[in-house]
């Protein structure tokens, strides 16, 4: 049986250090901002991330890139010149063409390399959910699953990573199509805080609203107690848009009341960032749907 990597992009937003410590390849999406191209690596060594929600909010705005099929190429090739096959676990299809970009990447790769795998997973997953599915697969790596075991293992446990998050500024998901201009407005006039999640077509849906930031982050642990499987046994995820003390809330109130011990907790990167906007607040988990 050939060996294999595990490659990720960066809209997983996890950190260097565990992305390093799971032996995960991650690819950099891209950010224009300033007259200047960023790329989002883990470690954010070209741009800080409390530097970037510090630009933010002095309100310089950005553009987002996606993977190319050159840059998915470049990084595949070596690895299967090296006799290892490649399982690629890509940002939601529904949310960025990174996942089209690696699927025409593979299809490159395996003409030119025949006697090797490339496959690509549609995480239709978004930030540290993505995260924690590529951490998830890694865990199963290092216990000895196949390439083809790993493959259908992320498949199936995909469906069931549940992303609740809320945002503190209605601006960017307006900008982002998300909500009107008129939802935006008065939500901000009367406090309104909606709660969203990514849906099983990976899409970012708005499912409630609260009164309030404190009632809003209280509605993302209400979420998680209602679905989460087994949720002391589990690695829960939090990420944050610069706003570490609400996303410590979060945690302390899990902890409380699921009595979760394993809770990493990271910033939520510059491309999605630039999307949801500081303050955002990001709850994952593994649960019976999303």
């Amino acid at each position: 049986m050939r060996d294999y990597i595990l490659m990720t992009d960066s809209c997983c937003d996890m950190t260097a250090q565990l992305a390093e410590e799971l032996d995960l390849t991650v690819l950099p999406l891209s950010l224009e901002m300033g007259g200047a191209t960023y790329r989002n690596y883990l470690d954010g060594r070209e741009l800080a991330f409390a530097d970037f929600y510090r630009r933010v909010r002095a309100g310089e705005t950005a553009t987002t890139s996606a993977i190319n099929v050159g840059e998915f190429e470049a990084a595949m090739r070596p690895v299967l010149e090296s006799g290892k096959d490649v399982l690629c676990l890509c940002f939601s299809s529904a949310l960025s063409t990174t996942y089209q970009s690696a699927v025409i990447a593979a299809q490159e790769m395996q003409e030119a390399y025949p006697e090797g795998t490339v496959y690509v997973v549609d995480t239709l997953c978004a930030s540290l959910g993505q995260g924690l599915l590529a951490y998830l697969c890694a865990r199963q790596k290092q216990a000895g699953k196949s390439l083809e075991e790993l493959r259908d293992y992320a498949e199936a446990t995909k469906g069931s990573i549940c992303h609740w998050f809320t945002v503190d500024d209605l601006n960017h998901l307006k900008r982002g199509g998300r909500i009107s201009a008129a939802t935006a407005l008065f939500g901000s006039m009367l406090s309104i805080k909606p709660v969203l999640h990514v849906d099983d077509g990976g899409h970012l849906v708005a499912v409630s609203k609260s009164r309030g930031r404190r009632a809003s982050l209280t509605a993302l642990v209400d979420r998680m107690e209602q679905t989460a499987i087994e949720p002391a046994k589990q690695t829960v995820f939090i990420s944050h848009g610069d706003c570490l003390e609400d996303a410590q809330f979060v945690a302390g109130e899990i902890r409380r009341r699921m009595g979760v011990e394993d809770i990493r907790i990271n910033y939520i990167g510059p491309v999605i960032g630039n999307h949801a906007g500081p303050g955002t607040v990001a709850l994952f988990f593994v649960g019976t749907k999303r």
